[in-house]
């Protein structure tokens, strides 16, 4: 296969929501996770992903939903490709909106949907309408009432059922997950983990990846990957987000984002902000 790809990006500076519609050949991404809730389509192709431990194929007509911090990659198992359009839903704005329709919000009653990928012909026309409505900067109330109805079709997408009890090492996981997002611009080793949560080292790291997807090198890697596109995205400099969010130097952070966006964090920046980066060295 060969490795042919475009990506358009936009940002509507009113809700937050991020519109990518992009086209790739073989290899899509690295597994990583966003802070967003991600909703979209497969317009063309085939579309394979992993996600949530289980393998997925989309086509057109499906819809697809992730939460947010949910581990995912991406690759086209047939030569011609394909192409998506995807929403990136702010927490935020995602709670006010559900909350409309009855529910918490995603963020502060941690549901899983149903089903990573969904055959809802509505729900698949209103990610497609939203999409558009925002992708092309249509009129506010247009946008609005494509995304109330959105909303209000995804609502019934979410799993709230009660979650079943953790044991100690489940417990004990979370606590080292806690320790990451607190000491995220740390270099944490694995001893400070193990000291923090008082399991030994080869427990924790099994633990870990089977309560979270990833190991706790890699859900690091991706923690501080989100927190890098939340500050580009706001305009800060890659050089200075380098250094905020816990990688070595720019050319670091720029390495493992391009892995995981196929975007360089001064490409990014640019498509959210119209800013140009001047810093020297590499993206």
């Amino acid at each position: 296969m060969t490795d042919d790809h475009w990506i358009q990006l936009r940002r509507d500076p009113r809700t937050g929501i991020e519109t990518v519609r992009a086209h790739f050949t073989g290899h899509a991404y690295d597994p990583h996770g966003h802070d967003e809730l991600l909703i979209g389509i497969t317009q063309q192709g085939v579309q394979r992903f992993r996600c949530q431990r289980a393998l997925h194929t989309s086509t057109p007509g499906r819809a697809i939903l992730i939460e947010p911090g949910a581990v995912h990659d991406g690759h086209a198992p047939e030569e011609t490709g394909f192409t998506y359009a995807m929403l990136y839903l702010p927490q935020d704005w995602t709670t006010r909106l559900l909350a409309q329709h009855g529910l918490g919000g995603l963020s502060a009653i941690q549901p899983a949907f149903r089903d990573t990928l969904a055959d809802d012909p509505r729900l698949f026309t209103a990610i497609e309408a939203a999409f558009d409505a925002l992708h092309a900067g249509e009129a506010r109330l247009g946008c609005d009432q494509t995304l109330d109805r959105l909303m209000g079709l995804l609502a019934r997408h979410v799993d709230v059922s009660d979650q079943p009890m953790r044991g100690d090492s489940s417990r004990l996981a979370e606590r080292a997950r806690e320790f990451l997002h607190d000491r995220m611009a740390w270099d944490v080793g694995l001893d400070d983990l193990v000291a923090h949560t008082g399991m030994d080292r080869f427990r924790l790291t099994r633990q870990f990846k089977q309560s979270f997807g990833q190991s706790p090198h890699a859900y690091l890697v991706s923690l501080r990957l989100r927190a890098a596109r939340a500050l580009l995205a706001r305009g800060h400099r890659p050089s200075e987000v380098a250094t905020e969010v816990g990688f070595s130097d720019q050319s670091h952070l720029g390495r493992w984002f391009q892995r995981a966006y196929r975007l360089t964090p001064a490409d990014y920046r640019r498509r959210c902000t119209n800013l140009l980066d001047r810093d020297p060295g590499p993206t």
